[in-house]
């Protein structure tokens, strides 16, 4: 009954495997979530998703193949219908208006509610959809889920339509781990994970958790083991295009900046407007000021760092290729030129566009900033920092 569930996967681009699925089918006959639509949700997340970033197309997907999957069918065998006398007074928890509460008094209490609810869980003999008698959805009866009725019992809905969200599949609160939509702090966290490569260095002043267990069993007394410290040995330079058509980008470019502060130990950055030139700063507020010499950047910072330009790329093409084309100061050099020289310098640089990557070719400086670049520049998705990740680690 699950393989239309692994083909929609399948067609929907999510790498899964025979193997994930008879590893669904395994934890199903162990029983591991009887009768529990919830549970079976999380129990196939986790079977068949390796990758955050499918985990939205698999959310869409369940949705779509186990809409109205809610409560236990009759035709489940005689365990489905034995239901203890204390679920079943939690079933019938529901918010009540005081009339409500009344009528339900004069129609004979909570339990005449009770002793109906068994009688029809004997008779009836598979699921219903509608009606106002047998246990379903969508209906006037009084038992069931997603219909109405004053004097209701719920079964196979978590909380009244009115009150809270729907299911957490339908909420989608992975949606954001897509590889086409723009990132948040946390997404962008999970795409520079490939970057980081980590050594050993210092003394021995570490815990080392999976080495105590395992010395500990082989000695049989505890034998507590350390490791060196681990630090990461990345060193990151990042210059961040700012004002003018960036202003657009703000959110998206602060999240960046945030994740990649949090994620390397050695981290610098610098601004610059629209196309690097002679100068960068490091305070927008004296951005006029303080402005430390490009030449000082390059002999400060040695070849083994790694180097991202965050911009738009979009700006009049003179500024890239013509001396005095910027529009704040008089350039004596183009800023092709001063580009160079930082690939001249760095072994690993990129470029990464908050711009949608299908405007792109309708912008001619974008085009010149890609050709400059050899092509190294990527949109500001996961799947872009993904790609600017795997240039940069290689």
């Amino acid at each position: 009954m699950f393989i239309p569930f692994f083909l929609e996967l399948k067609a929907a681009k999510v790498p899964v495997s025979l193997r994930e699925y008879l590893t669904l089918l395994e934890g199903m006959d162990a029983r591991l979530v009887p009768y529990d639509v919830e549970g079976f949700y999380y129990l196939a997340r986790s079977a068949m998703i390796k990758d955050e970033r499918y985990i939205d197309r698999f959310d869409r997907i369940f949705s779509q193949v186990f809409r109205g999957v809610e409560a236990v069918s009759g035709e489940a065998g005689p365990e489905a219908v034995e239901l203890p006398e204390e679920w079943l007074r939690k079933l019938a928890e529901k918010h009540l208006s005081e009339e409500e509460k009344a009528l339900i008094e004069s129609l004979g209490g909570f339990d005449k509610l009770m002793e109906t609810l068994k009688k029809r869980l004997e008779e009836q003999k598979g699921r219903h959809q509608g009606g106002s008698k047998w246990i379903g959805t969508a209906g006037t009866s009084p038992f069931g889920a997603y219909g109405y009725n004053p004097e209701g019992i719920r079964i196979g809905q978590d909380s009244s339509r009115n009150r809270s969200a729907v299911k957490v599949w339908d909420k989608r609160e992975f949606r954001n781990f897509d590889d086409s939509v723009e990132l948040g702090t946390r997404n962008i966290k999970v795409a520079l994970k490939r970057l980081r490569r980590w050594i050993r260095a210092g003394a021995q002043e570490e815990f080392d958790l999976n080495g105590t267990i395992r010395s500990t069993a082989e000695h049989g007394y505890l034998d507590v083991q350390t490791r060196p410290e681990r630090h990461n040995a990345i060193k990151l330079l990042m210059f961040f295009d700012v004002g003018g058509s960036m202003d657009g980008h703000v959110r998206v470019v602060e999240e960046l900046f945030s994740a990649v502060r949090s994620e390397f130990k050695h981290m610098e950055y610098y601004y610059f407007h629209n196309c690097l030139y002679e100068g960068v700063w490091k305070d927008n507020r004296r951005r006029h000021s303080e402005v430390l010499p490009t030449y000082e950047v390059l002999r400060t910072y040695g070849s083994d760092y790694r180097v991202i330009f965050v911009g738009d790329a979009s700006m009049s093409p003179y500024e890239i290729v013509y001396p005095g084309g910027a529009v704040e100061h008089w350039n004596e050099e183009a800023g092709e030129v001063w580009l160079r020289r930082v690939l001249d310098h760095f072994n690993k640089v990129v470029w990464i566009n908050p711009t949608l990557e299908k405007h792109w070719g309708y912008t001619h400086s974008i085009g010149l900033i890609r050709e400059i670049f050899s092509e190294h520049m990527y949109p500001l998705t996961l799947a872009g920092l993904e790609a600017a990740t795997r240039e940069l680690s290689r």
